[in-house]
C-alpha cells in the first residue's frame, strides 16, 4: 500500500489521504477522533491516478518524479502570462490571508474558490480586497502588494501558530488601507493548549486539520503533521512503535 494523495479540509468536508493497494483507491478520511494506524516505509514517486485507478512508479523521487510532477504555471505568473494563450478569463478575487499570530500573505484565486481557497491553506483571517474580471489583473494587483506582504507562507510557520490567536493589532493594521468586500474568520475546532510537535507520522488520534496540516496525538503529544509529507510512503496496516519527541505537556 501507498499513500498517493491527500486533499485538504475545507468547508466540504475533514481533510482526506489516498491510499492505493494494487491499482485501487480508497479514500481515508480524517475526522476528529479516528483512530489512524500505518506505519511509513519508503517513500519513492506516488505515480499517477487516472479513470482506471492508480498507476504506481518506481522512481525514487518523491512525492513526485520529474515526469509525474505537473507545473501550474500560473502559480508564477504575475500578469504577463506565460502562456501561449491566456485563457484565466473568469472572474479572480484578490485577498489578505492571516495565520496566527502575526503573518498576513496576499493571494488571488478564481472568485468562486475564494472560501475554499481559504480554508484549504488554513487561514485564521481574511479580507476579500476586490473582485477584477480576469486573472491576469488578479497577478498583476497581487504584485504590487507582494512589496508590503507576502504572496505565500511556509508549511512550518503555520504550524508555529497552530496554538495561537491572531494578533488583533496587525490584521487592524493590515486592513487599514483597505475596504473589504467580505471579511472571515475561521474556527478549525482545534483548541490546542501547546503547540504541536512537528512530526510525519500516520499512527494516532485525528484532533482535527487546518488546511493540509494534520494534527494527531499520541501519548499525551499532539503532532502535527503536513499531509504532503505523507504522499510518496509505502505503508502497512499496523501501528507506528516508533520513540517520539513528546512534547513538555506530555510530562505534566
Amino acid at each position: 500500500m501507498q499513500f498517493v494523495g491527500y486533499r485538504p479540509r475545507d468547508q466540504h468536508g475533514p481533510a482526506s489521504l489516498q491510499l492505493a493497494d494494487g491499482g485501487a483507491i480508497t479514500r481515508v478520511a480524517l475526522e476528529p477522533g479516528r483512530e489512524l494506524a500505518y506505519t511509513l516505509g519508503e517513500r519513492r514517486c506516488a505515480g499517477t491516478i487516472t479513470d482506471d485507478g492508480h498507476v504506481a512508479c518506481a522512481n525514487a523521487d518523491a512525492p513526485y518524479c520529474p515526469q509525474h510532477t505537473s507545473t501550474w504555471v500560473c502559480a508564477k505568473c504575475r500578469g504577463d502570462c506565460l502562456k501561449d494563450e491566456m485563457d484565466c478569463h473568469e472572474a479572480h478575487a484578490i485577498y489578505l490571508a492571516a495565520f496566527a499570530p502575526d503573518v498576513v500573505k496576499v493571494g488571488v484565486t478564481r472568485a468562486w474558490r475564494l472560501e475554499t481557497r481559504l480554508r484549504e491553506q488554513g487561514a485564521d483571517r481574511a479580507a476579500h480586497l476586490d473582485t477584477v474580471e480576469n486573472g491576469r489583473i488578479a497577478r498583476e494587483r497581487e504584485a504590487a502588494l507582494a512589496a508590503r506582504f507576502p504572496d505565500r507562507v511556509r508549511v512550518p510557520t503555520k504550524i508555529a501558530g497552530l496554538d495561537a490567536a491572531v494578533d488583533e493589532e496587525t490584521w487592524r493594521d493590515a486592513l487599514a488601507d483597505f475596504d473589504p468586500v467580505d471579511t472571515y474568520a475561521f474556527d478549525y475546532g482545534l483548541d490546542l493548549d501547546d503547540r504541536p510537535v512537528s512530526e510525519v507520522l500516520a499512527t494516532g488520534t485525528v484532533v482535527g486539520a487546518r488546511g493540509r496540516v494534520l494534527c494527531l496525538e499520541r501519548g499525551g503529544t499532539v503532532y502535527a503533521v503536513d499531509l504532503r509529507d505523507l504522499v510518496g510512503h509505502e505503508v502497512r496496516a499496523e501501528a507506528d512503535e516508533r520513540d517520539l519527541q513528546a512534547s513538555l505537556g506530555a510530562f505534566a
